[in-house]
C-alpha cells in the first residue's frame, strides 16, 4: 500500500433531522456534495478526497461525478465517521470538512495542512474574527487561544468577559484536521462533562488533555443547516457569477 501524507475526507449522512438529504440537494443544479468535493479538490498538498457515508444514493452520486465514495456503518460522530473511511489508509494527516460547507475556501484547507509542519500538533481546526453582533448567537461557537493559537476553551457563550474592550476575539471555523494516529485515539476517548453541557465534542479532546492548534482566517463559512441556508447560498453562488 503506498504512503499518503493527506486525504482529505468529507462525511455525508443522509438523515439529518432539519433537512433529511442535505447533501443530496441541488444547488446551482449540482448536488451540494458536488459543490463541496469540487472545492475540496482545489486545495494544494492532499493525495486523495474521500466522502465517507452510510447511504448508498449519496455513494452512487459521488460516483457519478467522478468522486470516490467510502461506505461506513453506524458511526457515534462525524470524527468516528472520518477514521472509519481511513482506517485501512497508510495516511499520515487526516482533513475532516463538512459536507454542508459549498462555499469551503481551499486555502484555509492549505493553511490547516501547514499546521502539522509543527510536529506537536495533533489536531488542528480554524478559527476567525468575531463579527459584531455574533457575541450572543449561541449557534456561533467562540474560542478563545493561547498566545500560540492553541485552543483554550470553546463555548456557544461569549468568551472572553470582557471588562474593557478589546479585539482578538475569534469564532470557530468546523474544519478539523489530525494526525491519524491522534484520531484513532480520539474515537476511543469517553464523553465528558463540558462537551455535554455545551454540545461541542471538540471540547472531548480538551478535557481528556490534549491541545487543539487553532489557524486563523479571514474566510467566512456559509454552512447550510436548513433550506434557508441553501437559499442564502444559492444567492451568495449567483452574485459570484
Amino acid at each position: 500500500m503506498a504512503s499518503l501524507h493527506a486525504v482529505a475526507v468529507i462525511p455525508a449522512r443522509y438523515d439529518s433531522t432539519r433537512f433529511p438529504g442535505k447533501p443530496l440537494a441541488l444547488l446551482a443544479g449540482l448536488p451540494m456534495i458536488q459543490h463541496v468535493y469540487s472545492r475540496v479538490l482545489l486545495a494544494r498538498g492532499l493525495d486523495q478526497v474521500l466522502v465517507a457515508t452510510d447511504d448508498a444514493r449519496i455513494a452512487s452520486t459521488v460516483e457519478q461525478f467522478g468522486g470516490r465514495a467510502i461506505m461506513t456503518g453506524e458511526c457515534r460522530t462525524g470524527s468516528d465517521r472520518v477514521f472509519e473511511a481511513v482506517r485501512a489508509l497508510d495516511v499520515e494527516i487526516v482533513l475532516n470538512v463538512q459536507g454542508d460547507e459549498p462555499l469551503i475556501d481551499p486555502l484555509c484547507l492549505e493553511a490547516l495542512l501547514a499546521a502539522f509542519d509543527d510536529p506537536a500538533v495533533e489536531m488542528a481546526t480554524l478559527r476567525r474574527p468575531l463579527a459584531e453582533g455574533e457575541e450572543g448567537d449561541p449557534n456561533v461557537v467562540k474560542v478563545a487561544c493561547a498566545l500560540n493559537g492553541d485552543a483554550l476553551y470553546f463555548s456557544r457563550s461569549p468568551i472572553p468577559y470582557l471588562r474593557r474592550r478589546s479585539t482578538g476575539l475569534f469564532v470557530h471555523v468546523g474544519v478539523y484536521a489530525y494526525r491519524k494516529a491522534f484520531l484513532e485515539r480520539m474515537t476511543t476517548f469517553e464523553s465528558t462533562p463540558l462537551e455535554n453541557a455545551e454540545s461541542l465534542e471538540q471540547l472531548r479532546v480538551l478535557e481528556h488533555g490534549h491541545r487543539i492548534r487553532t489557524v486563523l482566517t479571514e474566510h467566512r463559512s456559509m454552512g447550510v443547516d436548513t433550506p434557508e441556508d441553501l437559499e442564502r447560498v444559492e444567492r451568495r453562488l449567483a452574485l459570484q457569477k
